[in-house]
């Protein structure tokens, strides 16, 4: 994380926005009117690829997406570069998790395609996302297995290799990365503190060495200590082990600090595109989504 970054956290404001000069808060109601006078004009892909600044590895065009036959991503498109963060940010219903649910194949896809370096990925189910294009999907619901111990919590990440020999060395690797579950290893699930519980849940996710994380709602729950922790986490993947990460968090201060690109989703449209730092400074992102 560059050092603007880590200096914007904590001190209360952005740019030269100060938190307190706010008087007025927004309901959520409010907010998702607001936020829709952002729409009028989406970014366009050439803005998108400016961003990026080199070849995308992960791209969606013109994506129409939804459940059965509503309708709720409208022309989508996003484009994220190799060892790049990017983060969605939007008001409730904006339709943030569909972009990932689409991604992965839990989605019904209506028009427009995704690609992953270059390859169209659109039909792919998740378990090829997973196994064939390197794509892991981090849920935001709770998907750990409390009644099954931490060191088959891991295997279960590896539940697509060819042999279990590999699914166990996998394991054994990532666990060893990370100290504070390898010694809980013969311990249940279900005794880990929230923030090691998402832990386990990343640290799953790295079995089959994806090369993309989908990150939905990495802070939802948990105490500013935990939610210290996995942003710490997710700082080491994307820079340490080049993992390309797409994200969608509703602490967006904290998202967008994290984010090389930053997204924002109204209504299932692009309504603003731009660096994480330049989401930061915007006074209209700040009214509406910063607290301020």
């Amino acid at each position: 994380m560059d050092e603007k970054k880590e200096q914007s956290g904590g001190k209360g404001t952005i740019g030269s926005m100060d938190f307190n000069d706010f008087d007025t808060v927004l309901s959520v109601d409010e907010v998702a009117h607001e936020a829709g006078k952002l729409a009028a004009e989406t970014p366009s892909r050439q803005r998108l690829s400016e961003l990026v600044g080199k070849e995308p590895l992960l791209t969606i065009e013109g994506l129409r997406a939804g459940y059965g036959k509503m309708q709720i991503l409208h022309e989508f498109d996003l484009q994220v570069g190799a060892k790049q963060s990017l983060c969605i940010i939007g008001p409730n219903g904006a339709g943030k998790s569909t972009v990932l649910h689409s991604i992965y194949g839990f989605t019904n896809i209506m028009a427009g395609n995704i690609k992953m370096g270059g390859s169209d990925i659109t039909g792919m189910n998740p378990n090829q996302k997973l196994k064939r294009a390197g794509i892991a999907y981090i849920l935001q619901d709770n998907s750990v297995f409390p009644d099954m111990t931490v060191e088959e919590n891991m295997l279960m990440g590896g539940f697509l290799k060819d042999k279990q020999s590999q699914a166990r060395e996998a394991a054994e690797k990532v666990l060893q990365k990370y100290p504070r579950l390898n010694e809980r290893r013969k311990q249940k699930a279900g005794v880990l503190s929230g923030g090691e519980r998402r832990l386990l849940e990343i640290s799953r996710a790295l079995i089959m060495e994806p090369e993309v994380l989908l990150v939905d709602e990495p802070s939802i729950g948990l105490e500013p200590r935990f939610i210290k922790m996995v942003f710490e986490i997710l700082d080491d993947l994307l820079n340490t082990e080049g993992k390309t990460i797409v994200m969608v968090e509703q602490n967006a201060k904290k998202g967008l600090e994290f984010a090389d690109i930053g997204y924002v989703l109204v209504d299932g449209r692009l309504a603003m595109a731009g660096t994480g730092d330049e989401l930061l400074e915007n006074p209209d992102v700040g009214r509406l989504f910063l607290g301020g």
